[in-house]
């Protein structure tokens, strides 16, 4: 049976789900995306996901065609029509369609497009919870406003085709000498006394859902916090490494440029924060 997408107010096949070649977000990647996990048929986290939507949108002053209690309606509604157990619910908002192409702000009365669709992963039996992965080191060539999830993910695509064309699982960008984040995830490590350190949000970085709620998790338990810049040589001495995203979860970094990160297995520390998390997310998910 073919998967069902959302397309500016109606469901439909994945065959028929189209918008038009005019679309600012085809033309000019003015648009923002959200991509929620979803665990034994909930949404997890998806109240961090929303809010980080609305201030995206905010940010580049794009007005959201649906309230957020009802686009939270209409990705339980693809969850539901396309059966869907593990995996993500992608959500993407664009400026719309204008007549032609041109850089400002059209200044018709042009109606933002929303689309959604599903995909279905099993985050929490992947191979790769276990055995970890490595990450290769790239430079940060992107914007100077990461903070703002943006559909301009070119820097982003060339970064993770370099991990997959040297057998990495991620690539973590590199500026002025420290580590800013992957390419699609948050970037931690664990000092040799057991701190576990991650960027600070700013402008620098995407202020990461799952990267919010697994440092909150932590600080519930105890576990000490540092919120710092740190560099590729303090990632190499740490104990343990590892990512976060809704992609993910928690996921245990083993290797840095073929270097071992401790022992070049997945720490327990890292297990246990998976092993919190994924608590956390099937005692919350809606």
């Amino acid at each position: 049976m073919e998967k069902i997408a959302y397309v500016n107010g109606s469901f439909v096949p994945h065959s028929e789900a189209k918008v038009s070649v005019f679309d600012r977000g085809f033309l000019f990647a003015d648009g923002i995306y959200e991509v929620a996990a979803v665990l034994e048929g909930k949404l997890i986290d998806n109240a961090s996901h929303l809010a980080r939507l609305k201030r995206s949108v905010g940010e580049i002053q794009l007005a959201l065609p649906e309230t957020l209690e009802r686009i939270e309606e209409i990705q339980k509604e693809l969850v539901a029509r396309n059966n869907l157990v593990n995996g993500m619910v992608y959500l993407e908002v664009t400026r719309g369609a204008d007549k032609g192409r041109d850089f400002p702000f059209p200044k018709a009365d042009v109606k933002p497009t929303l689309v959604m669709f599903t995909s279905e992963k099993d985050i929490i039996n992947a191979p790769s919870a276990k055995t970890g992965i490595n990450v290769i080191t790239v430079p940060d060539i992107r914007w100077e406003r990461r903070d703002i999830k943006s559909v301009a993910l070119l820097a982003q695509v060339l970064a993770k085709q370099a991990a997959a064309a040297a057998g990495a699982g991620e690539a973590w960008m590199i500026e002025d000498g420290k580590i800013t984040e992957g390419g699609s995830s948050s970037s931690f490590i664990i000092t040799q006394d057991d701190v576990i350190v991650t960027r600070q949000n700013g402008n620098e970085i995407l202020p990461g859902c799952t990267r919010k709620a697994v440092v909150k998790l932590a600080e519930e338990r105890q576990l000490r916090i540092e919120e710092r810049a740190f560099t590729v040589a303090e990632a190499l001495a740490a104990k343990e490494a590892f990512i976060t995203s809704a992609s993910v979860f928690v996921q245990g970094v083993v290797a840095i440029d073929g270097n071992k990160v401790g022992n070049g297995k997945v720490g327990p520390i890292t297990d246990r924060l998976r092993e919190i998390y994924v608590e956390f997310a099937r005692a919350t998910g809606v």
